[in-house]
């Protein structure tokens, strides 16, 4: 029996889960949990298990899990910079966590750890409640790590034609793209390896896709230099601590339409609490609980 066909817990059930990262003290998924739980009649117990406040980095991984395990936790929500490092101590991958190669949600069963993907679905979700009917024809994803494939491949089930990929790391764009084109089909993708490259592929794109942590509370700045943009690009933003970023501050004000971070937010926890708890949520009370938060808080 999966995650997602496992009986609902009765009403009162309480549930521990917790949040694995780096600098997550002012993350709004715990509240975001714990509220729709007490909508529900449940009991959800969210805890953070912050990498930075223990000193510790991912290589506690391991040692973090079986902890989880021998508390009782019901699953983890897994953030930066843990999402591929941890998928070698998994028993089993979903479709879309193994096509994606990174995790962000694991549920803990019957001794077994099976990985999730919910931030392709979340960032998806969240794009067509908040940028319906953009030009996807040419699109720029600056980042590539765990956060940044699962965009890429959330690009692509929203109609993107052409996805150009820029990492700080090209080795790390080109491997993504070369996933991309496997999965999507050859030419889909194609990683840039500098900044001349990046301003080309920004010039000529419908919109742009911003996910690194450059913009975070603790990673002030803009990810690219602002003449890049241009009024003709959408710009999205997985960042949402703060929830308007520089970058989208400044694409805004030359005319760009703009999505913030927080609808990822919002959707992939939506479908975390389902996977955590067997239980469907209500999506509208969740936002309605991220948009009650102070919008200067930081978030994982």
């Amino acid at each position: 029996m999966n995650a997602l066909s496992r009986p609902a817990p009765a009403v009162g059930t309480s549930i521990l889960v917790g949040l694995i990262g780096a600098g997550i003290q002012a993350s709004r998924t715990p509240a975001m949990h714990e509220r729709e739980a007490d909508a529900l009649g449940l009991r959800c117990i969210y805890r953070l298990i912050d990498l930075d406040r223990l000193g510790l980095g991912p290589d506690a991984l391991p040692e973090l899990l079986s902890g989880a395990e021998r508390m009782g936790y019901t699953g983890l929500n897994v953030t930066y910079p843990c999402k591929q490092a941890i998928i070698p101590l998994l028993d089993e991958l979903s479709d879309d966590a193994r096509a994606i190669g990174a995790v962000n949600t694991v549920v803990l069963k019957d001794g077994q750890r099976v990985g999730h993907n919910t931030d392709c679905s979340g960032f998806a979700e969240g794009f067509r409640r908040g940028l319906a009917g953009v030009p996807m024809d040419r699109v720029v994803l600056l980042g590539a790590g765990g956060a940044g494939a699962a965009v890429a491949h959330a690009a692509f089930h929203l109609g993107t034609g052409r996805l150009d990929i820029f990492d700080a790391d090209p080795a790390r764009a080109a491997l993504l793209a070369k996933q991309i084109n496997a999965r999507f089909g050859g030419g889909r993708a194609m990683a840039i390896s500098d900044w001349d490259g990046l301003g080309a592929a920004v010039a000529a794109a419908n919109g742009l896709i911003h996910a690194t942590p450059t913009g975070m509370a603790k990673f002030p700045g803009l990810p690219l230099p602002a003449e890049m943009l241009h009024p003709r690009l959408w710009v999205a933003e997985i960042v949402y601590f703060p929830l308007e970023t520089e970058l989208l501050r400044t694409a805004r004000s030359i005319g760009c339409r703009t999505l913030d971070g927080g609808g990822m937010a919002v959707f992939q926890a939506v479908d975390a609490f389902r996977l955590f708890t067997g239980v469907s949520p209500d999506a509208d009370r969740i936002r309605a609980h991220f948009a009650s938060m102070d919008a200067g808080r930081s978030a994982a």
